[in-house]
């Protein structure tokens, strides 16, 4: 599933809000067993589509429902998979049968008990609907409730990253059956998380109320709002002026200013996303390697870099950042004119158009663009950038309708998610067409290598291939920007860009 953040406009749903609450005001929430404390209040850049977890592929939805949902386990601050709504695990000597142990006396929000038959059903529900991250269950045969404290699942083969596809959140929290069927989850979710949701105002804010009996321990707060601030000096200002006390509304120009700001604390971490050019390669003359490596050499990676985040992304050749334990060295594309026209003129190429498909909805990609344009105008082309709103931009990709787009991936955690749908013969992200059987080997070999050395080799030379071959330009990892009040305690950036916060608190 390419894990990209998708802008929508969700329905109101009649329920309690937090309107007429400051920042940081004690408050008491109905229907929360009438929690007393503290409100965090939240600006994120826009607004959730919808609020299905295992639907929507909006950040937006996902900043809020990292909070309301849980999943079977999940990645700690290191992006190590821990027990969640599964206290402990076991796996068979043959590898082939995996053993959930469920943790005691969890409920959901509306006060219904969790067993086993939660977790069957959500997974089901994604296998059997095809829904986004289906291909994560590709190699699972059989997922059964034995007794109400367990769950046993089955796969066809060694699968050493099966806990990061369970436990990477996006599309894969544990939903509530009824929740669903009624049709409800959309914009009155329940989960088990440690919030719920109490309100929704379509356009303006979401609510929710800590949880006192969430099986992590009763937040601190009594409560979080959201409100929908698409605009970085507008979050800011009411950042500085306690109206908000947290935001990712961060223009990265100002990284540096903020770093001296003693009234705000500013975190900055390297994230585990991507972003990457990627040529048609179903189309000539892009079917060309050589050509997609003049293009290669040609982009000039520094001046997109800081013009997209001003020097806080951090340059990369290949999907995997350098803090990871998968990273492998790779440096290929100085940029490089006279190489770049070497290979375009052994491939017979001339010059002619370029169709470069980025979106409005992500004004890096536009500044990338433009810079892009400049960059291949002296080997002869002509770069047409269009940039349609996100829904549009995902239909052309889908149909094949570019010549060139650019695109990040978010929520990477096992090597697997950066590599496979992206680049298999059979992904099912792969919208250039690349096509190598010697890769295909290596991705499919990678999928049940249970040793992490051996594993990190299949991926080495895997990337590499990738990178050589130009399936996809790879431009830069960006940091993660947030900021917050000094009141906030209990807070941390993450490289996943996962927003909790349920050890969080405020001073005062």
């Amino acid at each position: 599933m390419n894990k990209r953040t998708a802008l929508g406009a969700a329905s109101l749903v009649a329920a309690l809000t937090l309107a007429g609450c400051s920042a940081g005001e004690s408050v008491d929430i109905d229907g929360a067993d009438s929690v007393d404390g503290d409100v965090l209040i939240a600006a994120i850049g826009g607004e959730p589509d919808q609020l299905d977890p295992q639907r929507t592929s909006s950040y937006f939805a996902f900043e809020v429902l990292e909070n309301v949902f849980d999943t079977l386990v999940a990645p700690d601050e290191n992006l190590e998979m821990q027990p969640a709504l599964a206290e402990s695990w076991e796996v068979s000597d043959d590898q082939l049968t995996w053993t959930f142990d469920l943790r005691d006396g969890v409920t959901f929000h509306d006060g219904s008990e969790f067993t086993s038959e939660d977790v069957v059903y959500s997974y089901r529900r994604i296998i059997d609907e095809q829904l986004a991250n289906a291909w994560k269950f590709a190699a699972i045969t059989d997922i059964a409730a034995p007794d109400d404290d367990t769950v046993v699942i089955t796969v066809a083969q060694p699968t050493p990253n099966l806990l990061s596809n369970l436990g990477g959140f996006k599309g894969m929290a544990i939903v509530q059956q009824e929740n669903v069927e009624s049709g409800d989850i959309t914009t009155a979710p329940i989960g088990t998380g440690p919030f719920s949701v109490t309100g929704y105002s379509s356009g303006d804010r979401i609510t929710l109320a800590a949880n006192s009996d969430y099986w992590g321990g009763a937040p601190e707060l009594a409560g979080l709002e959201y409100r929908f601030i698409s605009e970085p000096a507008t979050a800011l200002a009411a950042l500085r002026a306690g109206d908000i006390h947290w935001t990712d509304v961060v223009p990265p120009q100002q990284v540096s200013e903020l770093e001296s700001d003693d009234t705000v604390q500013l975190g900055l971490t390297p994230s585990s996303d991507y972003w990457y050019l990627a040529l048609n390669e179903a189309r000539e003359p892009w079917s060309d390697v050589r050509v997609r490596q003049a293009l290669a050499y040609a982009i000039d990676r520094d001046a997109i870099v800081q013009a997209v985040s001003y020097g806080t992304a951090a340059l990369n050749q290949l999907a995997i950042p350098e803090q990871s334990v998968w990273y492998t060295e790779y440096d290929e594309y100085s940029t490089d004119l006279d190489t770049a026209q070497a290979l375009l003129d052994e491939a017979g190429f001339t010059g002619g158009t370029l169709d470069l498909l980025a979106t409005s909805d992500y004004p890096e990609t536009v500044t990338a663009a433009q810079i892009i344009a400049s960059n291949l105008e002296p080997l002869g082309i002509d770069v047409e950038i269009r940039q349609p709103d996100f829904s549009t931009w995902l239909d052309e990709q889908n149909t094949g309708n570019f010549d060139m787009l650019m695109m990040g991936w978010l929520g990477n955690i096992d090597p697997d998610d950066f590599y496979y749908a992206q680049h298999h013969t059979d992904g099912a992200s792969n919208a250039q067409k690349y096509s190598n059987a010697e890769v295909d080997a290596l991705l499919d070999a990678g999928r049940i290598e249970t040793d992490p050395e051996a594993r990190k080799e299949l991926y080495a030379e895997a990337a590499t291939i990738i990178a050589d071959e130009v399936s996809y330009i790879y431009l830069y990892n960006p940091s993660v920007i947030q900021v917050w009040s000094p009141d906030v305690t209990g807070y941390t950036t993450r490289a996943d860009r996962a927003i909790r916060f349920d050890e969080a608190s405020l001073a005062g």
